[in-house]
């Protein structure tokens, strides 16, 4: 096998990882219904996940700090597998909060691990092309794991698509031995040195910007499904077509992003991207009676979403071009924590209120993200210096 379909094995194996993230957002209604608990008890599952997504890898990358890169490789995936056997194996809450934390910790070292592998498997000239597709890989996971997710929820049970996962995540692990060479692991940046970054100003701020925007994406999207089902009479298979919808706007977005930055700069698209966003949450409420208007509302403010989260990544970057790659993993981190406390917020929301309420709380965490983002704006204008200086 050539090293360029070692990188697209790579790239698929990170779809299968992304889809054991997402898929639950799609089918939410029906691990509920399968686990005998409410909507915002099963909202829950993506929390716990996102605060294992967020802490754990890191704590693994140390542990196995001296393990090559093909061996944490497949330690990723074997905790996959056991995560998935979790999730179809036992079915009360507290074994599915229990079966998300190990797949959010099994997802984050594979996607960190694969980053660093693809782009040693590459020539000099395509090793960032080689990262970018891993990355597509597992971004294709929102656009076609979804919906696909759905579909074979509704045609069969929600736990398929985990045996599904398991199975590929264990032929994942000898495709893997037979073909990755062994890779030494990489000098490690010690966490003091990662988190004296959080003590300037800016970044501390930038980084806040991301928390209150993740917070206002997921308080809607984790709780998106029955929020469709509440305001339009669609049918399973017409959701499951909006998810689909749903996915191409966030990769249309996603390059949207990365072309406005380029065009008209980060800082214009970064307040273009959030006052979208505050708008389309803001209306979303008050439209829900028409379907076009609803669906129209949701595309735009996805489209926006994922225009923030590529243009944040490199905003992130040029605040401190000494340390671009533990930028991007705070970034993740913050995202990751963001997401979590929405589908926490979220759940609370969903049992105490309208379920319509989720717009008004989404609108209003990214209105405060715009506020610390002014605020970061004037920071950033008299602090870019060499972050260790």
């Amino acid at each position: 096998m050539s090293n360029t379909w070692k990188i697209y094995m790579l790239a698929f194996i990170g779809f299968i990882v992304g889809t054991s993230e997402f898929v639950i957002a799609g089918i939410l209604d029906k691990v509920a219904s399968s686990a005998n608990i409410s909507v915002s008890a099963a909202g829950q599952l993506i929390t716990v996940f996102s605060i294992a997504y967020a802490f754990g890898p890191p704590l693994v990358m140390m542990a196995a700090a001296k393990m090559d890169r093909r061996k944490l490789l497949m330690l990723s995936l074997a905790i996959l597998v056991l995560g998935s056997v979790l999730t179809v194996a036992l079915s009360s809450l507290v074994y599915l909060i229990a079966a998300r934390v190990v797949l959010g910790v099994g997802t984050g070292v594979f996607i960190i691990s694969a980053m660093t592998v693809a782009p040693k498997l590459a020539s000099h000239e395509r090793q960032a092309r080689a990262i970018a597709t891993v990355i597509s890989g597992f971004s294709a996971s929102l656009i076609i794991g979804v919906p696909i997710g759905r579909v074979v929820a509704e045609a069969y049970d929600w736990k398929v698509i985990f045996w599904g996962i398991g199975l590929i995540s264990l032929l994942a692990i000898f495709a893997i031995a037979r073909t990755i060479p062994a890779f030494e692991a990489e000098a490690q940046v010690p966490l003091s040195k990662q988190l004296a970054l959080l003590k300037k100003p800016n970044i501390a701020i930038a980084l806040g910007v991301t928390f209150f925007v993740f917070i206002g994406y997921s308080v809607v999207n984790t709780f998106l499904t029955p929020f469709l089902y509440t305001v339009s009479s669609m049918s399973e298979r017409e959701i499951s077509v909006v998810f689909f919808a749903l996915g191409i706007a966030s990769l249309i977005g996603s390059k949207f992003g990365g072309f406005l930055a380029d065009r008209i700069g980060a800082t214009r698209t970064l307040t273009g991207s959030m006052a979208i966003q505050v708008v389309a949450l803001a209306l979303l409420s008050t439209m829900s009676g028409s379907v076009v208007a609803t669906i129209t509302l949701i595309m735009l403010w996805t489209i926006a979403a994922w225009s923030f989260g590529t243009t944040q990544n490199f905003n992130l970057a040029s605040l401190a071009p000494d340390a671009s790659g533990i930028m991007l993993s705070l970034n993740s981190s913050f995202l990751q924590f963001g997401i979590a406390a929405g589908a926490g917020i979220g759940g609370i929301v969903v049992g105490s209120s309208s379920i319509l309420a989720i717009c008004w709380i989404g609108a209003a965490s990214v209105a405060i993200a715009v506020l610390i983002w002014a605020i970061s704006i004037s920071l950033t204008q008299t602090s870019r210096q060499s972050v260790f200086d």
